[in-house]
């Protein structure tokens, strides 16, 4: 994400708007015990949730890219006295936390947001222990997106901006050393301005 996407993402830290699109808490299976990982944690939401469900027991760590969502997750978890979370501001392509921490890592529409895709998809693979499993909620590309739209506020707010292909998608996922990814549910195309766009939650684990 670049620093004029960060600015806007950040100015939503405040705001009552919803950031996050996609199911991929719900379709986690997460379970009592278990360590995961939320990519684009936002304010925080559903990594408290998680904190929930796999209780003391277990751990959730929220990675986001900016202060201000990262405090505005810290504050949520500390008010609700949630203890078996940490927040951490770092870039999706470089988290610094250790090599098959993780049971489970999920994200709701952010990785589209990233330039390099595939560093992301590289640090899902290396934080996953084996059998690891990640959700993953997201949106492609029918066509390839404009340029024009690469910066556009609405189109940014919308999470389809970065946006790249199905093929493209899903081939970078693969190439990452995920095999048998599984489409848990995929919309029909939709227009965003002078594309179509679908979304899709896909489910993978580490071999």
């Amino acid at each position: 994400m670049n620093d004029d996407l960060k600015i806007r993402y950040s100015r939503l830290a405040d705001e009552s708007c919803c950031l996050s699109c996609g199911g991929a808490l719900e379709k986690s299976g997460a379970a009592l015990g278990e360590i995961c990982i939320d990519l684009g944690s936002g304010r925080g939401t559903d990594v408290i949730r998680l904190a929930e469900i796999v209780g003391p027991g277990g751990f959730v760590y929220g990675i986001d890219v900016t202060p201000e969502m990262v405090r505005k997750g810290r504050t949520a978890a500390n008010k609700l006295g949630i203890g078996n979370t940490e927040f951490i501001l770092a870039e999706l392509e470089d988290i610094p936390l250790e090599n098959g921490i993780a049971d489970l890592i999920i994200s709701n529409c952010v990785i589209n947001h990233v330039d390099r895709k595939d560093l992301v998809w590289a640090e899902i693979f290396r934080l996953l222990k084996k059998e690891g499993r990640f959700v993953v909620s997201d949106i492609y590309s029918v066509e390839a997106v404009p340029e024009e739209y690469s910066s556009d506020p609405a189109a940014v707010a919308e999470c389809w901006a970065g946006a790249v292909t199905r093929d493209e998608y899903l081939d970078t996922v693969s190439r990452t050393g995920f095999i048998n990814v599984e489409i848990l549910e995929e919309s029909k195309p939709y227009q965003k301005g002078k594309i179509r766009v679908c979304s899709f939650t896909l489910l993978g684990t580490k071999d």
